[in-house]
């Protein structure tokens, strides 16, 4: 579908959503004689919102349901704004976490039988069982 808008045209499309229209939207304009689009920009350089729910699930990182590639949501309850992840997006470690009747202020490899440093996506761990394994490189 194509809106116009000024001298900009922008155009619907529906990546994350099954068989629903989305509002993700690109931007095409003319440069000289080349077409040009990128993603808007109110999506591209909007922050991921973890958790987010999507239809009745909660997700704590990027997903690639309904999409070829890891997406994630701009609002605490998709609303149809979303954007692809990047290597920046990961979910960030609640501080301090709950595990095991124990505050943790930092990654700790108590639990973990690899011998790595992992924290919790949530304020407990217990309750909620979500964790990501921490960086080497702090």
């Amino acid at each position: 579908m194509l809106r116009g808008s000024g001298d900009s045209v922008w155009v619907s499309a529906n990546p994350p959503g099954g068989g629903r229209q989305t509002s993700m939207r690109r931007k095409i304009w003319s440069v000289g004689q080349e077409a040009a689009a990128t993603q808007g920009t109110e999506f591209v350089n909007s922050t991921c919102v973890f958790p987010f729910m999507y239809g009745d699930s909660m997700y704590y990182n990027c997903i690639s349901l309904h999409s070829d590639y890891d997406w994630c949501s701009l609002d605490k309850k998709f609303q149809g704004r979303w954007r692809y992840c990047t290597g920046k997006d990961p979910p960030k470690c609640a501080f301090p976490f709950l595990y095991r009747k124990k505050l943790f202020y930092e990654c700790t490899k108590n639990g973990y039988v690899l011998n790595r440093s992992w924290c919790s996506l949530t304020k407990n761990y217990n309750q909620d069982g979500k964790w990501k394994q921490c960086s080497p490189f702090g």
